[in-house]
């Protein structure tokens, strides 16, 4: 199963997860981190892997115009119903569904790790960006993807897999009475960082996100969660 089917799958599962507030790092810490990347509104925000649309909401109440895409027809229909006054639209993103080079704004929170061809994506990502546009995304970090902790003491061991490896896996997960199957793909770094260049784009922001919500000993606090980068295109500029 790719991943676009595996999301399909657990859409239901996503859309209560994602709605329930408070319930993930979304809500404590996790989107205003990544809002701090945002340049301020202006022109059209494409979000790609958009999923049931938590983030175009905030985004719009925020002032941004946004178009969200995402591969799963049952997400984008949850989105849609959520937000009858939205943009929402089934797409992959190598083959977005707007005009080249018309976005001042391209997002991707959580959603560069849970497409099966990276390299095509953020080529897709790249044409439809205006000269001037930014790119933000979010991912899970590749340190995070490729370890475990032993346990879940503070001062635990942190072991860690083939880091240099890409490979699928799964994490299911039950809390507050909510199960979420996420199903992703790790690949290192230098992966992210290759797609990005080969594309023409030129990273000038990068963070590493621990859980700045957990107590000042906690296991997370020492390894991160997640990494945000913010890309543009040189001296504003097309690519290639």
């Amino acid at each position: 199963m790719g991943l676009r089917d595996a999301w399909e799958s657990e859409a239901a599962n996503w859309v209560a997860w994602a709605r329930t507030p408070g319930h993930d790092s979304y809500w404590t810490f996790h989107r205003d981190a990544f809002l701090e990347l945002l340049p301020a509104p202006r022109g059209v925000t494409l979000d790609i892997g958009c999923g049931e649309g938590r983030l175009p909401r905030d985004l719009k109440a925020l002032g941004y115009e946004v178009i969200g895409v995402d591969a799963s027809a049952t997400l984008i229909r949850h989105a849609q119903d959520a937000d009858p006054d939205g943009d929402y639209r089934i797409a992959d993103a190598a083959a977005l569904p707007v005009e080249h080079g018309s976005m001042s704004l391209v997002t991707a929170f959580m959603s560069l790790h849970d497409i099966d061809d990276l390299d095509s994506a953020v080529r897709g990502i790249v044409r439809v960006m205006r000269p001037d546009a930014t790119f933000a995304a979010a991912i899970v970090h590749p340190i995070n993807s490729a370890g475990t902790f032993e346990s879940r003491e503070a001062d635990a061991v942190f072991r860690m897999a083939a880091y240099l490896d890409e490979w699928t896996y799964t994490d299911a997960v039950e809390r507050d009475g909510l199960r979420m199957t996420f199903t992703s793909r790790h690949r290192p770094l230098q992966a992210y960082f290759a797609a990005l260049e080969d594309a023409g784009l030129t990273v000038d922001r990068l963070v590493e996100v621990p859980d700045t919500t957990a107590p000042e000993q906690s296991r997370w606090r020492r390894i991160p969660l997640f990494l945000h980068l913010r890309a543009r295109l040189p001296q504003g500029g097309r690519a290639g």
